[in-house]
Protein backbone atom coordinates (compact mmCIF):
# COMPACT_ATOMS: atom_id res chain seq x y z
CA UNK A 1 0.00 0.00 0.00
CA UNK A 2 2.92 2.19 0.85
CA UNK A 3 4.58 2.01 -2.30
CA UNK A 4 1.31 2.51 -4.23
CA UNK A 5 0.75 5.69 -2.71
CA UNK A 6 4.48 6.77 -3.04
CA UNK A 7 3.77 6.22 -6.96
CA UNK A 8 0.83 8.05 -6.85
CA UNK A 9 2.59 11.22 -5.10
CA UNK A 10 5.74 11.11 -7.72
CA UNK A 11 3.01 11.04 -10.55
CA UNK A 12 1.29 13.87 -9.13
CA UNK A 13 4.24 15.82 -7.93
CA UNK A 14 5.65 15.37 -11.62
CA UNK A 15 2.36 16.43 -13.71
CA UNK A 16 1.94 19.26 -11.66
CA UNK A 17 5.81 20.87 -12.27
CA UNK A 18 5.92 19.48 -16.03
CA UNK A 19 2.27 21.28 -17.28
CA UNK A 20 3.24 25.00 -17.91
CA UNK A 21 -0.32 26.26 -17.26
CA UNK A 22 -0.43 24.55 -13.64
CA UNK A 23 2.70 26.36 -12.47
CA UNK A 24 1.54 29.56 -13.48
CA UNK A 25 -1.47 28.87 -11.84
CA UNK A 26 0.56 27.89 -8.93
CA UNK A 27 3.28 30.44 -9.02
CA UNK A 28 0.83 33.33 -9.66
CA UNK A 29 -0.03 34.57 -6.10
CA UNK A 30 -4.05 36.73 -6.49
CA UNK A 31 -3.40 40.16 -7.65
CA UNK A 32 -6.52 41.94 -7.47
CA UNK A 33 -8.84 41.21 -4.50
CA UNK A 34 -12.31 41.40 -5.25
CA UNK A 35 -15.14 42.66 -2.81
CA UNK A 36 -17.02 39.82 -2.31
CA UNK A 37 -19.26 40.97 0.88
CA UNK A 38 -19.74 44.34 1.20
CA UNK A 39 -20.72 44.38 5.34
CA UNK A 40 -16.89 42.58 5.61
CA UNK A 41 -14.57 45.14 3.65
CA UNK A 42 -14.98 48.63 4.82
CA UNK A 43 -12.73 51.13 6.33
CA UNK A 44 -14.73 52.49 8.92
CA UNK A 45 -13.88 50.75 12.20
CA UNK A 46 -16.84 50.04 14.87
CA UNK A 47 -18.13 47.66 17.50
CA UNK A 48 -14.35 48.13 19.29
CA UNK A 49 -13.51 47.49 23.24
CA UNK A 50 -11.55 50.21 24.53
CA UNK A 51 -9.77 49.79 27.60
CA UNK A 52 -9.19 52.84 30.18
CA UNK A 53 -6.99 53.51 32.72
CA UNK A 54 -7.77 56.61 34.47
CA UNK A 55 -5.37 57.71 37.76
CA UNK A 56 -6.97 61.27 37.68
CA UNK A 57 -10.04 61.99 39.68
CA UNK A 58 -11.03 65.53 38.42
CA UNK A 59 -14.16 65.86 36.46
CA UNK A 60 -12.17 67.11 33.23
CA UNK A 61 -11.27 63.35 32.72
CA UNK A 62 -14.90 62.03 33.80
CA UNK A 63 -15.96 64.28 30.96
CA UNK A 64 -13.45 62.52 28.77
CA UNK A 65 -14.39 59.49 29.34
CA UNK A 66 -18.03 60.30 28.98
CA UNK A 67 -17.45 61.42 25.51
CA UNK A 68 -16.07 58.22 24.54
CA UNK A 69 -18.22 55.94 26.20
CA UNK A 70 -21.20 57.79 24.23
CA UNK A 71 -19.61 57.39 20.74
CA UNK A 72 -20.74 55.11 18.27
CA UNK A 73 -17.27 53.68 17.71
CA UNK A 74 -16.71 51.93 21.16
CA UNK A 75 -19.28 49.84 22.25
CA UNK A 76 -17.73 48.30 25.23
CA UNK A 77 -15.61 50.08 27.64
CA UNK A 78 -13.12 47.92 30.05
CA UNK A 79 -11.77 50.14 33.14
CA UNK A 80 -8.69 49.15 34.28
CA UNK A 81 -7.41 48.89 38.00
CA UNK A 82 -3.66 49.46 37.19
CA UNK A 83 -0.79 49.32 34.55
CA UNK A 84 -0.26 45.93 35.12
CA UNK A 85 -3.62 44.78 33.18
CA UNK A 86 -2.94 46.21 29.91
CA UNK A 87 -0.58 44.08 28.68
CA UNK A 88 -3.21 40.97 29.18
CA UNK A 89 -5.75 42.95 27.49
CA UNK A 90 -4.46 44.07 24.37
CA UNK A 91 -2.40 40.36 24.31
CA UNK A 92 -5.24 38.56 24.31
CA UNK A 93 -6.64 40.77 21.93
CA UNK A 94 -9.95 41.67 24.10
CA UNK A 95 -9.08 45.55 23.37
CA UNK A 96 -7.59 47.57 20.77
CA UNK A 97 -6.46 50.19 22.29
CA UNK A 98 -5.73 51.32 25.88
CA UNK A 99 -6.35 54.79 27.34
CA UNK A 100 -3.91 55.95 30.34
CA UNK A 101 -5.00 58.61 31.80
CA UNK A 102 -2.26 60.61 33.66
CA UNK A 103 -2.92 61.33 37.86
CA UNK A 104 -2.78 64.96 36.95
CA UNK A 105 -4.72 65.43 34.12
CA UNK A 106 -7.42 67.69 35.40
CA UNK A 107 -5.44 69.58 37.00
CA UNK A 108 -2.62 70.34 34.42
CA UNK A 109 -5.65 71.33 32.27
CA UNK A 110 -6.98 73.58 34.88
CA UNK A 111 -3.60 74.98 35.36
CA UNK A 112 -3.43 75.61 32.09
CA UNK A 113 -0.87 73.30 31.12
CA UNK A 114 -0.67 70.69 28.46
CA UNK A 115 -2.14 66.98 29.68
CA UNK A 116 -0.92 64.40 28.13
CA UNK A 117 -2.99 61.00 27.15
CA UNK A 118 -1.19 57.53 25.97
CA UNK A 119 -3.13 55.84 24.05
CA UNK A 120 -1.36 52.19 23.73
CA UNK A 121 -2.78 50.38 20.46
CA UNK A 122 -2.38 46.96 19.00
CA UNK A 123 0.00 46.85 16.13
CA UNK A 124 -1.03 43.24 14.92
CA UNK A 125 -4.00 45.15 13.47
CA UNK A 126 -2.45 47.98 11.89
CA UNK A 127 -5.39 49.58 9.68
CA UNK A 128 -8.15 49.35 12.39
CA UNK A 129 -5.21 50.91 15.01
CA UNK A 130 -4.82 53.84 13.02
CA UNK A 131 -8.24 54.21 12.31
CA UNK A 132 -9.46 54.00 15.93
CA UNK A 133 -6.68 56.65 17.07
CA UNK A 134 -7.64 58.94 14.59
CA UNK A 135 -11.51 58.53 16.02
CA UNK A 136 -9.70 59.03 19.45
CA UNK A 137 -8.24 62.28 18.27
CA UNK A 138 -11.47 63.50 16.94
CA UNK A 139 -12.91 63.27 20.39
CA UNK A 140 -9.91 64.94 21.93
CA UNK A 141 -10.00 68.12 19.25
CA UNK A 142 -13.67 68.31 20.29
CA UNK A 143 -12.93 67.82 23.71
CA UNK A 144 -10.43 70.96 23.56
CA UNK A 145 -12.70 73.39 21.46
CA UNK A 146 -15.59 73.03 24.40
CA UNK A 147 -13.46 73.37 27.47
CA UNK A 148 -11.82 76.23 25.43
CA UNK A 149 -15.21 78.13 24.77
CA UNK A 150 -16.41 77.15 28.46
CA UNK A 151 -13.65 78.38 30.07
CA UNK A 152 -11.78 81.77 29.11
CA UNK A 153 -8.41 80.65 31.11
CA UNK A 154 -7.92 77.74 29.31
CA UNK A 155 -5.85 79.46 26.40
CA UNK A 156 -4.26 76.17 24.52
CA UNK A 157 -5.09 72.90 23.83
CA UNK A 158 -5.95 71.15 27.26
CA UNK A 159 -5.05 67.77 25.90
CA UNK A 160 -2.84 65.80 24.04
CA UNK A 161 -2.42 62.08 22.13
CA UNK A 162 1.00 60.52 22.96
CA UNK A 163 0.10 56.66 21.09
CA UNK A 164 2.61 53.76 21.36
CA UNK A 165 1.99 50.73 19.26
CA UNK A 166 2.89 47.53 20.86
CA UNK A 167 4.49 44.52 18.58
CA UNK A 168 4.91 46.90 15.57
CA UNK A 169 6.40 49.81 17.50
CA UNK A 170 7.57 51.93 13.73
CA UNK A 171 4.35 51.11 12.13
CA UNK A 172 5.45 49.09 9.13
CA UNK A 173 3.03 47.94 7.09
CA UNK A 174 5.06 44.59 5.82
CA UNK A 175 5.26 43.49 9.62
CA UNK A 176 1.05 43.50 8.95
CA UNK A 177 1.16 42.08 5.73
CA UNK A 178 3.58 39.19 5.13
CA UNK A 179 2.35 37.18 7.79
CA UNK A 180 -0.76 37.30 6.82
CA UNK A 181 0.10 36.44 2.87
CA UNK A 182 2.15 33.73 4.45
CA UNK A 183 -1.67 31.84 5.09
CA UNK A 184 -3.41 33.28 1.75
CA UNK A 185 -0.33 32.16 -0.57
CA UNK A 186 -0.10 28.61 1.50
CA UNK A 187 -4.44 27.99 1.33
CA UNK A 188 -3.93 29.42 -2.41
CA UNK A 189 -1.52 26.85 -3.46
CA UNK A 190 -2.64 24.10 -1.39
CA UNK A 191 -6.24 24.67 -2.71
CA UNK A 192 -4.77 24.72 -6.85
CA UNK A 193 -3.35 21.78 -6.23
CA UNK A 194 -6.22 20.07 -4.99
CA UNK A 195 -8.75 21.25 -7.03
CA UNK A 196 -7.03 20.97 -9.97
CA UNK A 197 -6.11 16.89 -9.57
CA UNK A 198 -8.80 14.85 -10.66
CA UNK A 199 -9.82 17.15 -12.99
CA UNK A 200 -6.70 17.43 -15.28
CA UNK A 201 -6.40 13.30 -15.00
CA UNK A 202 -10.48 13.74 -16.51
CA UNK A 203 -9.37 16.23 -19.09
CA UNK A 204 -6.05 14.30 -19.75
CA UNK A 205 -7.69 10.81 -20.09
CA UNK A 206 -5.77 9.45 -17.52
CA UNK A 207 -8.67 8.74 -14.69
CA UNK A 208 -9.47 5.84 -16.13
CA UNK A 209 -6.32 4.41 -15.88
CA UNK A 210 -6.30 5.17 -12.38
CA UNK A 211 -10.12 3.47 -11.90
CA UNK A 212 -8.24 0.38 -13.28
CA UNK A 213 -4.89 0.31 -11.22
CA UNK A 214 -4.73 -1.60 -7.78
CA UNK A 215 -5.17 1.77 -6.02
CA UNK A 216 -7.82 1.47 -3.93
CA UNK A 217 -10.18 4.99 -3.58
CA UNK A 218 -8.51 5.69 -0.28
CA UNK A 219 -5.05 5.22 -1.38
CA UNK A 220 -5.85 7.76 -4.22
CA UNK A 221 -7.20 10.46 -2.10
CA UNK A 222 -4.08 9.75 0.11
CA UNK A 223 -2.02 9.92 -3.08
CA UNK A 224 -4.06 13.23 -4.20
CA UNK A 225 -3.86 14.51 -0.53
CA UNK A 226 -0.12 14.41 0.10
CA UNK A 227 1.65 16.41 -2.51
CA UNK A 228 -1.07 19.23 -1.55
CA UNK A 229 0.23 19.59 1.46
CA UNK A 230 4.26 19.22 0.42
CA UNK A 231 3.61 21.93 -1.91
CA UNK A 232 1.59 23.91 0.17
CA UNK A 233 4.33 23.84 3.19
CA UNK A 234 7.24 24.55 0.71
CA UNK A 235 5.02 27.64 -0.32
CA UNK A 236 4.68 28.83 3.05
CA UNK A 237 8.58 28.15 4.30
CA UNK A 238 9.32 30.29 1.26
CA UNK A 239 7.27 32.79 2.87
CA UNK A 240 8.43 32.53 5.98
CA UNK A 241 12.17 32.79 5.04
CA UNK A 242 11.23 36.15 2.95
CA UNK A 243 9.63 37.49 6.03
CA UNK A 244 12.21 37.28 8.05
CA UNK A 245 15.46 37.76 5.86
CA UNK A 246 14.16 39.91 3.13
CA UNK A 247 11.35 42.75 5.09
CA UNK A 248 13.64 41.83 8.47
CA UNK A 249 10.39 40.64 10.03
CA UNK A 250 11.46 39.51 14.00
CA UNK A 251 10.10 36.12 14.14
CA UNK A 252 9.48 35.40 18.07
CA UNK A 253 7.36 32.26 18.13
CA UNK A 254 8.32 28.40 18.09
CA UNK A 255 8.69 26.93 14.33
CA UNK A 256 7.47 23.69 15.94
CA UNK A 257 4.33 24.69 16.90
CA UNK A 258 4.07 26.52 13.64
CA UNK A 259 4.48 23.70 11.34
CA UNK A 260 2.10 21.92 13.33
CA UNK A 261 -0.67 24.14 12.55
CA UNK A 262 0.25 24.63 9.13
CA UNK A 263 0.28 20.82 9.21
CA UNK A 264 -3.21 20.93 10.39
CA UNK A 265 -4.28 23.78 8.79
CA UNK A 266 -2.99 22.27 5.02
CA UNK A 267 -5.26 19.21 5.91
CA UNK A 268 -8.20 21.03 6.42
CA UNK A 269 -7.74 23.00 3.26
CA UNK A 270 -6.73 19.69 0.97
CA UNK A 271 -10.46 18.06 1.44
CA UNK A 272 -12.01 21.54 0.40
CA UNK A 273 -9.61 21.39 -2.91
CA UNK A 274 -10.71 17.52 -3.38
CA UNK A 275 -14.24 18.53 -2.61
CA UNK A 276 -14.22 20.98 -5.34
CA UNK A 277 -11.74 18.58 -7.74
CA UNK A 278 -14.22 15.58 -7.05
CA UNK A 279 -17.03 17.98 -8.42
CA UNK A 280 -15.42 19.99 -11.25
CA UNK A 281 -14.71 17.53 -14.66
CA UNK A 282 -12.66 20.19 -16.61
CA UNK A 283 -9.63 22.49 -14.94
CA UNK A 284 -11.50 25.36 -15.33
CA UNK A 285 -14.31 24.14 -13.57
CA UNK A 286 -11.65 23.82 -11.01
CA UNK A 287 -9.69 27.04 -11.50
CA UNK A 288 -13.53 28.69 -10.39
CA UNK A 289 -14.61 26.27 -7.57
CA UNK A 290 -11.05 27.32 -6.53
CA UNK A 291 -11.85 31.27 -7.02
CA UNK A 292 -14.60 31.25 -5.30
CA UNK A 293 -13.57 29.58 -2.03
CA UNK A 294 -10.74 31.42 -1.87
CA UNK A 295 -11.79 34.81 -2.40
CA UNK A 296 -14.71 34.66 0.00
CA UNK A 297 -12.05 32.61 2.78
CA UNK A 298 -9.44 35.60 2.62
CA UNK A 299 -11.95 38.69 3.02
CA UNK A 300 -13.53 36.47 5.80
CA UNK A 301 -10.17 35.89 7.60
CA UNK A 302 -9.99 38.92 9.15
CA UNK A 303 -7.20 40.19 6.80
CA UNK A 304 -8.92 43.15 4.75
CA UNK A 305 -10.99 44.22 7.67
CA UNK A 306 -11.63 43.63 11.63
CA UNK A 307 -13.49 40.06 12.28
CA UNK A 308 -15.73 42.26 14.83
CA UNK A 309 -16.76 44.98 12.41
CA UNK A 310 -18.64 43.06 10.74
CA UNK A 311 -22.30 41.98 11.01
CA UNK A 312 -23.27 38.63 13.41
CA UNK A 313 -24.47 37.04 10.89
CA UNK A 314 -21.10 36.97 9.00
CA UNK A 315 -19.29 36.63 12.19
CA UNK A 316 -20.72 33.56 12.65
CA UNK A 317 -19.50 32.40 9.60
CA UNK A 318 -15.98 33.08 10.47
CA UNK A 319 -15.93 30.04 12.49
CA UNK A 320 -15.83 27.67 9.18
CA UNK A 321 -12.73 29.57 8.02
CA UNK A 322 -9.81 27.99 8.63
CA UNK A 323 -7.80 30.90 7.18
CA UNK A 324 -9.30 32.87 10.64
CA UNK A 325 -7.37 30.61 12.89
CA UNK A 326 -4.03 30.47 10.97
CA UNK A 327 -4.05 33.89 10.82
CA UNK A 328 -4.28 34.23 14.39
CA UNK A 329 -1.32 31.97 14.90
CA UNK A 330 0.92 33.98 12.19
CA UNK A 331 0.50 37.14 13.93
CA UNK A 332 0.87 35.59 16.88
CA UNK A 333 4.25 33.33 15.86
CA UNK A 334 5.96 36.51 14.10
CA UNK A 335 5.26 39.26 16.26
CA UNK A 336 4.93 38.12 19.58
CA UNK A 337 5.82 34.78 21.44
CA UNK A 338 2.41 33.45 21.58
CA UNK A 339 2.35 30.50 23.91
CA UNK A 340 1.59 27.41 22.83
CA UNK A 341 -1.79 27.14 24.78
CA UNK A 342 -2.56 29.73 22.37
CA UNK A 343 -1.70 28.31 19.58
CA UNK A 344 -3.41 24.86 20.39
CA UNK A 345 -6.54 26.95 20.97
CA UNK A 346 -6.54 27.72 17.12
CA UNK A 347 -5.35 24.62 16.07
CA UNK A 348 -7.78 22.19 16.85
CA UNK A 349 -11.09 24.23 15.21
CA UNK A 350 -8.81 23.99 12.24
CA UNK A 351 -8.81 20.26 13.08
CA UNK A 352 -12.44 19.43 13.55
CA UNK A 353 -12.85 21.21 10.13
CA UNK A 354 -10.23 19.19 8.52
CA UNK A 355 -11.83 16.13 9.71
CA UNK A 356 -15.42 17.24 8.30
CA UNK A 357 -13.82 18.31 4.80
CA UNK A 358 -11.57 15.16 4.14
CA UNK A 359 -14.22 12.86 5.58
CA UNK A 360 -17.17 14.68 3.49
CA UNK A 361 -14.18 14.55 -0.08
CA UNK A 362 -13.73 11.03 0.82
CA UNK A 363 -17.64 10.04 0.82
CA UNK A 364 -18.04 12.28 -2.55
CA UNK A 365 -14.95 10.96 -4.39
CA UNK A 366 -16.13 7.27 -3.91
CA UNK A 367 -19.09 7.98 -4.91
CA UNK A 368 -18.05 9.69 -7.98
CA UNK A 369 -15.31 6.85 -8.52
CA UNK A 370 -18.68 4.58 -8.09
Amino acid sequence: MFKRIQALVIKELLSVLRDKKTRMMLLMPPLLMLVLFANAVTLEVKNVSIGILNQDQGGQSRELIHRIEGSRTFNHVVFLRGAAQIRDLIDSEKVIVVLHIGEDFSKRILSNQSAPVQVILDGRRLNAAQIVQGYISRILIQFNQDLAEHNAKIAKPASTLVAQHWFNPNLDYFWFTVPSLVGILTMTIATNVTALSVARERELGTFDQLLVSPLQPLEILIGKTIPAIILGAFEGSIMLAAGVFIFHIPFTGSLLWLYGSMLVFLLSITGIGLFISAMSKTQQQAVLGSFLFSNPAITLSGYAAPIENMPQWLQIITFANPLRYFMVILKGSFLKDMPGDVIWNNTWPMGVIALFTLTGAGWFFKRRLE
